[in-house]
């Protein structure tokens, strides 16, 4: 069953927020990873305009998507390995149980992927008893602990290095001690018995190229090559964006990716993978399967508004630089996708309605779009989404949020578009505001519904004498 879920957008906020060891942890990631990222930047040999060239790559590479996936799966099943399309999660998990099956498959492997975490592939393998185990050290820790990740690329970015030593002692049965090489090393020792013993591996797909029908993954520990390498099966989930025409295409992109995600030259480990290994290998599957997800990107697809936010390459530059993540993380915004990048994707996969707060949370500042190494515009379709609560959408299910917020706006509307409207509420708000409580001039309380404004935070009073007014008087 698909794991896309909307928490308490508010609710842990607020928890996030209070939290000291998070707060202290997200802004040591951004103040390494989002100034390095622009960095990293300038520092391509085209310059940061390569970012304007990944994004022409991208729209070509969407609105040609049903002939690359064609042109990649032939080739994929020419390099030998098999390719299912999945319409939903649903399907790819059947495929992939059915082909544990086949394998009589008790144990298996997995590097770090989103569209695993999309699709629920780990709760469905568990409850058809075939054991699972992450071997990114990130997703480990967060296994271990049986919670979700809270960034893309640094899914125990919550966790103190205290936390780990604790839940290893409790889990793994090693002495306690929170000394971070130490804790490595038992975490490798733990997993190079799973590697050794799995069936099956499973990966994600960083990006795929149609021309030469192989996908590439990239990691920095090596966890992804021993779990695609050693098990006797090897299955890669991609969603079926994740595609580029060429090699060509697929170098900039790939270069793109390791500095936008970590402001890397490149990432440790980036394996090339098309099929399963020739009988002159000594590594790699029996078998490879690729399993190309849907899971409601054709209607993404459909809608001109939103085709943009099928460019994205998830390299988490939008979470390392935003504001708004920076101080509520990533639980907040439910799962399995945090920062700008789950506002607008959320909403989109599980329901408008039902994940609003996500892309009414954002400050449309505009720094995802400058981080991202494709040069996605965030920020458009953060209000585009608001515009169809606003307005409500049929076509994707939508209700109108708010009547009497619609109504108000529309009544603000018209005031600012008449003059003489527009200085009577001015005079109004002039005179009104002398009942509210002051501190040192500013407005300390305003009551509902604007009284959100002022529950943290002071506000000017309306200006006595307006701008107009003084100019009419000559000042």
């Amino acid at each position: 069953m698909s794991e896309i879920f909307i928490g308490d957008y508010k609710a842990e906020a607020r928890k996030a927020i209070k939290n000291e060891v998070l707060q202290r942890a997200l802004a040591d990631l951004q103040n390494r990873f989002g100034g390095g990222t622009a960095l990293a930047y300038q520092k391509l040999p085209e310059g940061p305009d390569l970012r304007l060239k990944a994004h022409e790559i991208r729209a070509k590479a969407i609105a040609n998507l049903d002939v690359l996936l064609e042109t990649l799966a032939d080739n994929v099943r020419k390099n030998g390995g098999q390719v299912f399309f999945a319409q939903d999660s649903h399907a790819a998990l059947d495929y992939c149980l059915q082909i544990a099956r086949q394998h009589n498959v008790k144990l298996a492997v997995k590097g770090k992927s989103m569209v695993s975490e999309e699709i629920g592939l780990n709760s469905h393998l568990l409850d058809n008893g075939i054991e699972v185990a992450e071997t990114d050290l990130g997703e480990y820790i967060i296994q271990l602990a049986g919670e979700r990740p809270s960034h893309i690329i640094a899914p125990a970015i919550h966790k103190t290095r205290k936390d780990i030593g604790r839940l290893f002692t409790d889990k793994i049965g090693i002495s306690y001690t929170d000394d971070p090489p130490s804790l490595t090393r038992a975490a490798r020792k733990s997993l190079r018995e799973k590697f050794l013993a799995a069936d099956m591996g499973f990966s994600g797909c960083n990006i795929a190229c149609a021309e030469t029908g192989h996908i590439v993954t990239v990691s920095n520990e090596g966890n992804i090559r021993m779990s695609t390498t050693m098990p006797r099966v090897h299955v890669a989930i991609m969603g079926m964006e994740r595609v580029a025409a060429r090699l060509e295409d697929h170098d900039i992109l790939l270069r793109l990716l390791c500095r936008a995600a970590a402001a890397q030259n490149m990432g440790t480990y980036a394996s090339y993978i098309g099929g399963p290994r020739s009988a002159k290998q000594a590594d790699g599957p029996e078998e490879f399967h690729l399993v190309i997800l849907d899971n409601g990107r054709s209607r993404i697809l459909a809608d001109e508004a939103f085709r943009e936010m099928l460019y994205c390459i998830r390299c988490a530059a939008c979470l390392n630089i935003c504001p708004v993540y920076g101080k509520i993380g990533g639980h907040t915004y439910g799962h399995p996708y945090s920062g700008p990048v789950g506002a607008v994707v959320l909403p989109l996969l599980a329901g408008i309605n039902k994940a609003r707060h996500l892309c009414q949370g954002e400050t449309l500042c505009g720094a995802c779009q400058d981080a991202c190494p494709v040069n996605i515009d965030l920020p458009r379709m953060l209000l585009a989404l608001r515009a169809k609560l606003a307005d409500g959408d049929p076509a994707w299910g939508v209700e109108r949020a708010s009547s009497s917020e619609k109504a108000v706006f529309k009544m603000w509307s018209w005031m600012i578009r008449s003059r003489p409207a527009y200085e009577f509420l001015l005079r109004m708000a002039s005179l009104g505001q002398k009942l509210f409580p002051k501190s040192n001039g500013m407005l300390r309380r305003l009551p509902a519904p604007f009284s959100g404004w002022t529950r943290h935070r002071d506000i000017k009073p309306v200006a006595g004498e307006s701008f107009i007014e003084r100019w009419r008087r000559g000042l």
